[in-house]
């Protein structure tokens, strides 16, 4: 789910469980959503993680915290330099790493991944060297100018470690193709296709 949710302790819970787990309503469980992973806002440190950790260890799931986000102005904040040198984007990763250690995960990446924009290239590659059991969720690909050469660094050297999200080039292919609203379904899956193909011709087989 893509909420970018984030707050602290009874509201975070109350997400979490709306999210990523269920709901008592008058006696009654409810699964709202159903995800099996939430995108969240890590601003809040801490207190607004940690609700949802523990969620994910009881239920399985997983969540992708704000790193280095693909939209043009991300840099106004997370480029930011600290004291210490790192930039903002650098110390949310290494939290997200640290977070992930009570998330382990059976082929090397634990339930804290990163959300890393393809539109910064360079970042990718550097965040994926610092992370090493970090699983990236990668936006900005198609519409927002990111390619398959720009998601390339996400990948670990198997080939795995990332998801590559592309939203409208995918959802209005058929547009581009200029073909007939009755035929949106399979345009865009031919994109998805081409998308995929291309990415794997970058990274090489998978595993």
């Amino acid at each position: 789910t893509d909420g970018k949710r984030n707050d602290i302790g009874t509201t975070m819970q109350a997400y979490a469980a709306a999210h990523l787990g269920s709901v008592d309503v008058e006696g009654e469980r409810f699964v709202p959503f159903g995800g099996d992973a939430l995108t969240v806002n890590g601003y809040l440190g801490s207190d607004g993680i940690d609700p949802l950790l523990s969620l994910c260890e009881k239920e399985d799931r997983g969540i992708f915290v704000l790193a280095k986000t693909s939209n043009p102005s991300s840099g106004e904040l997370q480029n930011q330099k600290l004291e210490g040198g790192n930039t903002v984007y650098y110390t949310m990763g290494l939290m997200c790493e640290e977070w992930g250690a009570s998330l382990p995960g059976k082929h090397g990446y634990s339930g804290v991944g990163a959300v890393v924009g393809a539109t910064y290239p360079e970042q990718l590659a550097e965040l994926r060297s610092a992370l090493p059991g970090t699983f990236f969720l990668v936006p900005g690909y198609g519409a927002q100018g990111g390619g398959a050469d720009d998601v390339a660094p996400a990948f670990d050297q198997k080939g795995l470690g990332a998801v590559v999200n592309s939203s409208r080039a995918i959802l209005c292919a058929w547009q581009k193709e200029q073909c007939p609203e009755t035929q949106y379904a399979a345009a865009a899956a031919r994109e998805a296709v081409r998308m995929r193909d291309a990415i794997l011709r970058k990274i090489g087989k998978i595993g």
